[in-house]
């Protein structure tokens, strides 16, 4: 991937591990000939292509509303996906637990 640099999140840049980050904002971007959402992170240069699979999983998470995403947080990872008539490896997202966890209620 340093032969071919992306300015676009790519599997290769996770270096096989799981990353935890912060959706900070979706934008349509030209690529190609198509607008696709992109969606930016928290203290990350590079910004994730969402495809449907991925905005689904992170709109089942937290609601549809791409504004609402702001400051939530998802663990991104890798993992390889049969698509075009070929396996390639692809991110994939999945929600990340609170930095901290919620206190637990008592009841009376």
């Amino acid at each position: 991937s340093s032969a071919f640099p992306s300015q676009y999140l790519r599997a290769a840049d996770l270096q096989d591990r799981p990353v935890r980050v912060v959706m900070d904002h979706v934008v349509l971007e030209e690529i190609g000939s198509e607008q696709k959402p992109i969606l930016y992170f928290r203290d990350k240069e590079k910004g994730l292509v969402l495809n449907k699979t991925n905005a689904g999983l992170i709109a089942a998470m937290y609601g549809p509303e791409v504004n609402d995403w702001t400051g939530k947080r998802i663990t991104l990872y890798a993992t390889v996906v049969s698509a075009f008539g070929k396996e390639q490896e692809a991110i994939r997202v999945r929600p990340t637990p609170p930095a901290t966890p919620e206190p637990v209620k008592e009841s009376k």
